[in-house]
């Protein structure tokens, strides 16, 4: 089960994300580096001619290679998801010098969202990709515009705030950037904080941290929930 810190307002961007690189790369060392041992131990213990030996050698050689097929390019893939978001929440965090509040990688229990931002203009939802483009706004996958709505609903649920969903492409070009898609706006991430600044204030200060603040306390309240769940389902185990 995923956990969060005591107070959620606090996550950086990208946090979940870069602590899963993390642990695949640790897992895909581990495994590897107890395989070799214990291939080298049968070695040892009945010799390098010895059918458990060589088959122990076989099993190495088609582990490293499944990796190098399979497990490094998810890791690359996360890791690039990581960096995107990242890079996304450096820019978000410009804006806190000018009356936004930014959360980064909340959950509220319907998939991760990579940011929440709070200001003058609204509360948004923003979805982060890495995908290289470039990205034309009227091709972009279905799944990919229901995910940024179902994000955006969740927090209208936990919180009675509506949001409007973002998707944000870190390093890509957009075709047409600002279009909104089946009611989610596609960006790239070098006009986002333009295109914010540039909207409309409809929240003061006050109804700014205010919206931050139910925010804060719906994660909170869900975070609990959550531990909750997971110590009662460890004494039932």
């Amino acid at each position: 089960m995923r956990t969060a810190t005591a107070d959620p307002a606090r996550r950086t961007a990208g946090q979940y994300a870069r602590a899963t690189v993390h642990r695949l790369r640790l897992r895909t060392l581990v495994g590897l580096g107890a395989l070799a041992v214990a291939t080298a131990a049968l070695g040892r213990g009945f010799g390098l001619h010895d059918v458990r030996f060589l088959g122990s050698e076989v099993a190495l050689l088609v582990s490293m290679f499944a990796i190098s097929r399979y497990v490094l390019p998810q890791v690359e893939r996360r890791d690039r998801g990581a960096a995107g978001e990242e890079h996304v929440g450096a820019l978000l965090e410009q804006l806190t010098s000018r009356g936004w509040e930014v959360i980064h990688d909340a959950s509220f229990g319907h998939g991760n969202v990579d940011h929440i931002l709070v200001g003058p203009p609204g509360v948004f939802t923003v979805e982060t990709k890495s995908h290289p483009g470039p990205i034309r706004v009227g091709r972009v996958h279905g799944a990919t515009l229901s995910q940024a709505r179902a994000q955006s609903d969740a927090l209208e649920e936990a919180t009675g705030l509506r949001a409007e969903p973002l998707i944000v492409y870190s390093r890509a070009w957009v075709d047409r950037p600002g279009a909104r898609r089946r009611g989610v706006r596609v960006l790239p991430a070098r006009l986002l904080v333009g295109y914010l600044e540039k909207r409309n204030s409809e929240l003061s200060r006050d109804e700014v941290r205010h919206a931050h603040g139910t925010i804060v306390e719906a994660l909170l309240e869900r975070s609990a929930r959550g531990r909750a769940m997971h110590e009662r389902w460890q004494l039932i185990r």
